[in-house]
C-alpha cells in the first residue's frame, strides 16, 4: 500500500507565513498554480489557506487582500495526517470530513500537502495499472 510519504517525496513543499498578506498568499497560490497552502507560525503548522477561504472570507465579506494577514481567515489548526498513512485512509478522512486538503506531518515537521484530486489521480493511475497488467 502507498504512503503519503511516497505520493509527496519528490515534490516541492510549499508554504507560507501566518503573517503574510492574503494578497501575498493568493500571488504565490497563482505563481505556482496551487489551490491551497499550509500557512506556518514559528516553523509550525498553524492553518491551511484555500482559494475558497480567499474567496468567502476575504472577497465576500469586503476585506482587502493587501492589508488582511492570512493568520485572520486561515483555517487553524487544521487536521493534518501522518506521513505514513495510506492513501486509502487519506481518502476516507477526506471523504468523511469533507476535506480537499490535507496537510502531510511527520511528528510535528511539514512534509507536504496532499489534495483530493492527488489521491484521486493516484487511484486511477494504479486502476490503469492493474487493467493493462491483467490485459497482459
Amino acid at each position: 500500500m502507498t504512503t503519503l510519504r511516497d505520493l509527496v517525496k519528490d515534490r516541492r513543499l510549499y508554504s507560507i507565513e501566518a503573517t503574510r498578506t492574503v494578497l501575498d498568499a493568493a500571488r504565490f497560490m497563482m505563481e505556482h498554480n496551487i489551490g491551497a497552502l499550509p500557512v506556518l507560525r514559528n516553523g509550525q503548522l498553524a492553518g491551511i489557506l484555500s482559494e475558497r477561504d480567499v474567496m468567502n472570507r476575504v472577497v465576500a465579506a469586503g476585506r482587502t487582500p493587501g492589508t488582511t494577514a492570512v493568520s485572520e481567515v486561515m483555517t487553524a489548526n487544521p487536521r493534518a495526517v501522518s506521513a505514513d498513512e495510506t492513501v486509502e485512509e487519506c481518502l476516507f478522512i477526506m471523504r468523511e470530513f469533507g476535506f480537499r486538503h490535507l496537510p502531510i506531518v511527520d511528528g510535528k515537521d511539514l512534509k507536504g500537502l496532499v489534495s483530493l484530486r492527488d489521491i484521486l489521480m493516484h487511484q486511477a493511475a494504479e486502476i490503469e495499472g492493474q487493467a493493462r497488467k491483467a490485459a497482459s
